[in-house]
């Protein structure tokens, strides 16, 4: 018992020691083509890697599972490299090699510094508690087991192709940028090292432009749709709808409904900022809007009201239904049963012509259009997540654009507000990725975006089976009762 106490202690001095030693060494100055960067090894819960664009953003990517984060923080920019690196395609073209060589030596540098000082503080802390040489050589031994089995575990864990699939925090001008084309991603899917390039490439435009954002260089390729939903008659979204369309040079928006609160006339002035849009707007009804805010929402001039129809809308064939309910406050009776809802959805059909898109308020409804189509969208939740249908139909459920609206305020943390861009091919017309937006807080500055991207975005769409079970439980992100809109 007295051994496997002592061996205790100096596992624990040895973890402590060589915590503290990795803490102050400092990490390493490297440089990745035109950009200093600044290295840093820390132990983690969760493995990771971070950039820091300071002051844009940070990037994470989930780049290995060991416990240890990887953080690259810009210092400097070479503005001359830069340039001659923009303006010059063949030395664009040996980017890549130099960057990939930089990078091996600064990483090389970085874990060769931090073994040093993780060992030396596990030594150090060994002769400082124990006060005895075989008791801080056990710990140093213990320390390089540990870093061993670290690095084992990075190099077991390791996914380069973690770079297609950021999470951005931080200003959403910044975002497209630094993000990148998400269809130039999909197509260079296998390409880790033109992914880093691109990255640093991006970077360094921004920073040489100095006094102003470079334009978003949107791929000639896709389709970009903003998916919104449940905006509850919150003017903070059409902010962040005008914001995103702006940045993310999007094409159309795509609204599952719940555009109002109550279906009122009153509510049919919230409705004129579609109008001032300057791209197509989707929209359907949620089971909070009238057939009064229906027609409201028609008379824009950028609008397209779906109810049991289809339309094609810059190259995407839509078709999308109105909410069978009208509960605009818990006192109306309404239909909620799932075999009810499901049926609703498999019972409208969707013309002969194939559909790239339907649009839908609820997501059990729309469960009903599996088998129809590549994509459903749809809202109801407020609360964002994504299934993958045993047909291969997507449903993409969002969250609420306009954090719930008033019912942000009855519980103690207030609902994020929400949106999603999704890419489709314009050949193809399949969705090859999205991103999501969530802000946590009031203002449109500050943004998180996380990056998907679709595995198989050509995969064969099969169609329901005839006995196709009802549906007896729920999305993997759900809201309470007293959330739903």
């Amino acid at each position: 018992m007295r051994r496997a106490g002592r061996w205790t202690a100096i596992v624990l001095v040895a973890g402590f020691g060589a915590w503290l030693g990795i803490a102050v060494s400092g990490g390493v100055r490297s440089s990745l083509g035109p950009v200093e960067v600044g290295l840093s090894l820390r132990p983690a819960w969760e493995g990771q890697t971070v950039v820091d664009v300071h002051p844009l953003g940070t990037l994470q990517f989930d780049s290995h599972d060991a416990p240890l984060r990887l953080r690259v923080t810009l210092e400097n920019i070479n503005q001359d490299l830069a340039r001659a690196m923009i303006d010059d395609p063949r030395l664009a073209d040996r980017l890549p090699d130099l960057i990939e060589d930089d990078l091996r030596a600064g990483v090389t540098a970085l874990l060769v510094r931090s073994l040093l000082f993780a060992l030396g503080g596990a030594l150090l802390a060994g002769i400082v508690v124990f006060r005895r040489v075989r008791a801080a050589l056990a710990a140093l031994l213990v320390a390089s087991l540990c870093a061993a089995g670290a690095g084992a575990a990075v190099a077991a864990t390791f996914r380069p192709q973690a770079l297609v699939e950021p999470r951005y925090t931080g200003l959403l001008t910044g975002a497209p940028s630094l993000v990148g084309s998400a269809e130039s991603i999909v197509t260079r899917f296998e390409s880790y090292r033109a992914q880093l390039t691109k990255l640093v490439s991006n970077v360094s435009q921004l920073y040489d432009t100095v006094s102003a954002l470079p334009v978003y260089d949107s791929d000639p390729n896709s389709i970009r749709v903003l998916h919104v939903s449940d905006i509850h008659i919150n003017p903070i979204a059409w902010n962040l709808i005008r914001t995103v369309t702006s940045q993310f040079k999007i094409d159309l928006i795509v609204d599952t409904g719940d555009l109002t609160d109550h279906g009122t006339k009153p509510e049919d002035a919230f409705v004129k900022e579609i109008g001032r849009l300057d791209v197509p707007y989707v929209w359907v009804r949620g089971n909070h809007d009238s057939k009064g805010t229906q027609r409201a929402v028609a008379r824009q001039k950028n609008a397209v009201v779906l109810d049991d129809r289809s339309a094609t809308v810059k190259g995407l064939r839509v078709y999308g239904i109105g909410d069978p309910r009208f509960t605009p406050d818990l006192s109306a009776q309404a239909n909620n049963d799932p075999a009810y809802l499901l049926d609703h959805g498999r019972r409208h059909d969707v013309g002969e012509k194939p559909v790239d898109l339907v649009a839908v308020h609820d997501p059990i409804i729309a469960e009903g259009f599996s088998g129809r189509t590549p994509t459903v969208l749809a809202g109801h939740a407020h609360a964002r997540s994504t299934k993958l249908l045993p047909t291969g139909t997507r449903l993409l459920v969002q969250g609420s654009t306009g954090g719930a609206g008033l019912r942000a305020l009855e519980h103690e943390d207030p609902t994020p507000v929400m949106a999603s861009v999704l890419y489709f091919d314009k050949d193809t017309h399949r969705l090859e990725a999205w991103d999501d937006i969530t802000m946590g807080g009031l203002g449109q500055q500050s943004v998180q975006i996380q990056r998907h991207i679709e595995e198989q975005p050509g995969r064969t769409i099969l169609p329901e089976p005839a006995s196709a079970p009802t549906p007896t439980g729920s999305l993997k992100a759900s809201a309470t009762p007293e959330d739903r809109g």
